[in-house]
Formats: C-alpha cells, structure tokens, sequence
C-alpha cells in the first residue's frame, strides 16, 4: 500500500495563482470540498486559531469537563445563552456563496465542513457534511432525543431571567462562545431534557470527543469518490480534518489549499492559492469563467 511520506511542515506548499488552480481543478471536477473556521470569519464567527496555527484564546472546553462538571456545564451554557446571537443571526458570507456557486457550476462536489453554524446550506450549497454536528440542535445523552437550539434558548432564558440582558460581554468567541465580565455562573439553571431529565448538549462534536464512525466514514467516501481535495479556510491543526488530507495524498488524489496562513497540510498540498476566503475563492470563479469564454 502507497503511503503518504509529507515533506515537512515548515516547508510551504507551492504558491499558485487563482487561474493555475482553476486549471487543475477544471481537469478533474467535480473535487471535494473540505471547510474551516476560516470560511466563517466574514460572517463575524470568529476562529480558534491565528495564521501561524497557534491558539488565539484559551482552549476551549472539552467533552470531559462539560459532562463531568455541573460547574463546568453552567460556564458553558450561562455564555453560550449571550454568545448564540451571533451564530443565530449570522448570515453566508462571499466565501460560503462562491462555493455555492462552484458546486452550481459543477466543479466543487461534495461539501465537508468543521464548521456548526449551517451557513453553508445557508447559502445554497446542497450536498453539504457537517463532520462535527450542528450548533442550532440541542442533544439529550441520555434519551438521544434532538430538539432545536431555540427551544432550548427559550428554556434557558425562562429558567435565568435577566441573565442575557445583564451579561457584561467583553468578546465574541467562536461555536456560539462568549467572554464576559466578572460572571458568577454558580446560580446558573441549566434545565435538563423535558423528555427524560437527562443531560442536554449541544449536537456539535466537542474538544475531546470523536466524531460518530459513521459520518466519517461518509467523508471518507465523499473524499474518495473526488476528483481532488480543496482545503479552504482550515489550519488542518486537529487530526479530524488532517486525516482527509492524508487520505486522499495516500491515493495519489491532488490536495489543493485556499486561505490564509500556514496549514498542518501545506506538505502534502500539490499547490496553495493564498488569499481571503471569500476573495480567493471568487478569483477562482472568474478564472473558470474566462476559461469557458476561452473555449
């Protein structure tokens, strides 16, 4: 079996100009598309990580701590209750757009994104694999059932009145996250599931948690039933979304990157197009359409 040997990681993928990746992409459309928070950031979603890959904030909390802690869960919940406007009221940005389009011009597949805010169906996409769940659904562990992120908004907010409105917010953080001020969470309700009383999460895939087998298996497949695959807008820095990138380079698939800073896949990338989002991926477009006025 072929394995993939990456060059190493401070050695940067070759730079390549929106029309030189238009050209490799055309010749084995359609590719699979595989998304960061990098994607989301013109949709005021802020990103975990800066362009050299490293933390921007402490690291947010892990599965253990949130099912392990009462404290820890009425942290979680007390800020995400301020934190969900700007998830809930964010709207696709250029970059989710593009690639809306590109899928309508049949050189981008399947979509794979890290990212939980919906945007990319949002914004047109249709085959869209949310590799690490949705933030607008609320999850009992223990019954499995699923409700919407509103009805659980309304419920914490009837449980905590005054609790939004009185929140000093210091910062938006990413996935539904908020800072704020000087916040005593100890008298914090978090209310359980109305079906069983159990313990509700939010249907999204923490820090410390594995994705379901399934759906990466599904991603797996949407990968390898590609032409090539486009990274935009992820540093690659979790092995939940470096491990496609290392698929598709041990099948001798072209892996291709779009956005800016440094990834944990620039060694196995065939080439990079370094550039917002949003802007990258509509020089991309253009380059495809003056192509076809070319033929």
């Amino acid at each position: 079996m072929f394995v993939a040997r990456p060059r190493p990681l401070l050695e940067p993928a070759p730079a390549w100009s929106a029309d030189e990746l238009a050209a490799a992409l055309r010749a084995v459309a359609p590719v699979a598309v595989l998304t960061g928070a990098g994607v989301s950031t013109g949709s005021g979603i802020p990103d975990y990580r800066d362009h050299q890959g490293a933390w921007k904030r402490r690291a947010p909390m892990q599965l253990s701590e949130f099912t392990g802690s009462e404290r820890g869960r009425q942290r979680y919940w007390a800020r995400s209750l301020v934190g969900w406007r700007t998830v809930e009221t964010a709207q696709p940005n250029p970059a989710h757009r593009e690639i809306a389009a590109l899928e309508a011009r049949g050189l981008v597949g399947p979509v794979i994104t890290q990212n939980v805010d919906g945007l990319h169906q949002a914004a047109g996409s249709r085959s869209v694999l949310d590799l690490h769940g949705r933030l607008d659904r609320v999850e009992c562990l223990d019954c499995g059932q699923v409700v919407p992120r509103a009805e659980h908004q309304a419920r914490l907010e009837a449980a905590n009145p005054g609790w939004a409105a009185s929140a000093r917010q210091v910062a938006t953080a990413p996935d539904g996250d908020a800072d704020l001020l000087d916040a005593d969470y100890s008298h914090f309700a978090v209310p359980g599931c109305h079906a069983c009383g159990g313990l509700l999460k939010p249907a999204v895939v923490f820090f410390g948690e594995t994705v379901p087998s399934a759906r990466v298996e599904q991603a797996f497949e949407a990968v390898a039933g590609a032409g090539a695959l486009l990274v935009v807008g992820s540093s690659l820095m979790v092995w939940s979304g470096y491990r496609f990138v290392r698929a598709a380079a041990a099948a001798r698939q072209p892996v291709y990157v779009l956005g800016l800073g440094v990834t944990r896949g620039d060694a196995e990338a065939d080439g990079r197009l370094t550039a917002d989002c949003g802007e990258g991926l509509a020089a991309l477009r253009h380059a495809l359409d003056q192509s076809r006025g070319r033929m």
